[in-house]
């Protein structure tokens, strides 16, 4: 925790920020912060609710003077990506978020900061333990578990909002209004590779890449940045002159984040190919040298395995890498500089025998969502993987017509004397899901600004806090009435 980060203005929100990054709250493990957001609302003796999977709901009553406007939930998720660099020292099952001040951002010490989405839940936080503010009938809705399929949202039980308008505090720069998002489906893959003794005479290399920026696999997937599964792959195939077999291959680490890096171990016939590898990586340094400055590719001698996948098998593996597509699909039709489909391959496990890959697609067209799902999955099909697709959720359609659209519009104009964008985002909001769950609703997303959300570079924006926080007091202030 920082004591220096609970004195930046606005206190309540930073502070709540601290008390919940205080919290492991990695996705699929958050049974800590689940106690931690049902302790938050019993303490504050308010109509507290944990659903049977975990996602909490707390409900305050309107102050007075505001019974008469319409009852918003604020929405926000509790679980945050789990990302570190190689060489950091952390334990997200046990350990809290060491955050620090930089100019005028907040980061974290070489893991992710998780403001996305944890500066959302601080904001409510804030809003539901105010003593001096006039709000409206209020419910916020935490769910758990967004960022590993929004399996939370799936699960929120009908009939227990009563709220006509939904603001879903997920959205990642604060001169933006989310009205509608992309949906997405997994693709998975998994082989049994035959194992051989190395060849007599063969040499070892452990092959390293890093130092990509990553990302979010939907927000930054049109900035074109490195993939190292793919940027792995292209030096193994540098080396198919050399009869270069796998050993192992660890690349990625989580299915919506643009994979940062790669570690591989191969062997080869002799250390001749050497200067195929570095010719390789002269060229990719060069391919990503605007986009990815920091590649760093490193190939190292290592100690010689017993046993190697098969030369039939290692090309089929790298063959079927090389054939799945990664990075945008296609743009929108409807929506000027929308990206519309895309795939992310975002991990590559190659050990004792086993093959598996994951990757995500996402599309706001839900047909198309399942059209590059299918082209990502066939050249593995087509190698004889097993290929499963799982965790299909809904995008949301846009409402250019929304009631509470035109609330922070105009708000927003008056208090900024500048145009907001209204846009779609290519990335999974819960909204589109709990649209379902509960239909008719009046949703928006919007948020402060955060960088690089899902990598180790995540930051914060100082002063965008303040801006999102002023506004948000004012939009609440604006809720239309009943």
């Amino acid at each position: 925790m920082s004591q220096e980060t609970r004195n930046l203005e606005p206190k309540s929100v930073w502070n709540h920020f601290e008390d919940l990054n205080a919290v492991p709250r990695p996705s699929k493990k958050e049974e800590h912060v689940i106690a931690f957001a049902k302790k938050f609302g019993e303490d504050l003796g308010l109509d507290t609710y944990e659903d049977p999977v975990g996602n909490i709901m707390i409900k305050r009553p309107a102050t007075a003077g505001m019974e008469d406007r319409q009852t918003v939930i604020l929405q926000a998720h509790l679980d945050m990506v789990h990302q570190k660099n190689a060489d950091t020292e952390f334990d997200f099952d046990t350990q809290g978020i060491q955050s620090y001040i930089d100019g005028d951002w907040v980061k974290a010490r070489g893991t992710t900061l998780g403001a996305d989405n944890g500066m959302g839940v601080a904001a409510i936080m804030a809003l539901f333990s105010s003593t001096d503010i006039p709000l409206p009938a209020m419910e916020a809705l935490f769910t758990i578990d967004e960022e590993t399929g929004m399996t939370g949202a799936f699960e929120v039980e009908k009939g227990k909002l009563d709220g006509t308008i939904l603001l879903n505090l997920d959205t990642e720069d604060d001169d933006e209004f989310s009205i509608g998002c992309a949906g997405g489906i997994d693709t998975n893959t998994k082989y049994s590779y035959t194992q051989e003794d190395c060849p007599a005479g063969y040499v070892a290399y452990k092959i390293t890449v890093n130092g990509l920026k990553g990302g979010h696999s939907g927000v930054d997937i049109d900035l074109e940045r490195g993939n190292a599964n793919k940027i792995m792959n292209r030096l193994m195939l540098a080396g198919k002159n050399h009869d270069l077999r796998i050993v192992e291959i660890n690349g990625g680490s989580l299915r919506n984040a643009i994979p940062r890096e790669s570690f591989a171990t191969v062997v080869v016939k002799s250390d001749a190919c050497k200067a195929d590898f570095d010719a390789m990586a002269d060229d990719l340094k060069g391919e990503f040298k605007l986009q990815d400055e920091n590649l760093n590719i490193e190939l190292a001698t290592t100690d010689v395995p017993a046993k190697v996948m098969s030369a039939a098998d290692t090309e089929k593996i790298t063959l079927a890498i090389a054939a799945c597509h990664n990075g945008v699909f296609c743009m929108s039709s409807a929506i000027a500089g929308l990206v519309e489909t895309s795939s992310s391959l975002a991990r590559i496990i190659v050990k004792d025998g086993e093959f598996v890959s994951q990757s995500l697609q996402r599309s706001s067209v839900d047909t198309a969502k399942h059209d590059v799902a299918q082209t990502v999955g066939a050249p593995f099909r087509l190698m004889g993987c097993d290929v499963s697709h799982d965790g299909s959720y809904p995008g949301w359609a846009p409402n250019p017509n929304s009631e509470i659209l035109t609330v922070l519009e105009s708000t927003y104009k008056e208090m900024f004397k500048e145009e907001p964008k209204v846009m779609a985002i290519h990335a999974g909001l819960e909204c589109g899901i709990l649209g379902e769950r509960y239909p008719g609703l009046d949703m928006i997303s919007f948020g402060p600004t955060i960088k690089n959300p899902h990598s180790p570079d995540e930051k914060v924006s100082i002063p965008s806090i303040q801006k999102f926080w002023k506004f948000l007091l004012e939009v609440m202030a604006r809720t239309p009435k009943k």
